[in-house]
């Protein structure tokens, strides 16, 4: 293993526990009959007014950018050792 490897996997691993303790602190969405589970109807309307300024609408912006960052890390990793050689 290269030492960009072994940074690159240590990278991954502390994006991996960061999207664990985000989605740790999101609350959980609870239905109210079986029909809003199966239309998908919501009776919330905080996050509409407030434009995504909640705390939910932050960690669901930040769980994404850990998501993309994973997914870009991962290909880099992968990635990078064939062009050095």
């Amino acid at each position: 293993m290269s030492t960009l490897e072994i940074i690159g996997g240590a990278v991954i691993l502390v994006i991996c526990l960061a999207i664990v303790i985000i989605c740790l602190m999101q609350d959980q969405k609870s239905q109210d009959s079986m029909t809003a589970a199966l239309t998908g109807a919501s009776s919330e309307s905080f996050y509409g007014k407030n434009e995504g300024r909640t705390r939910e609408a932050i960690l669901n912006k930040v769980t994404r950018f850990f998501g993309i960052v994973l997914f870009v890390a991962t290909l880099a990793v992968n990635l990078i050792p064939l062009f050095i050689k």
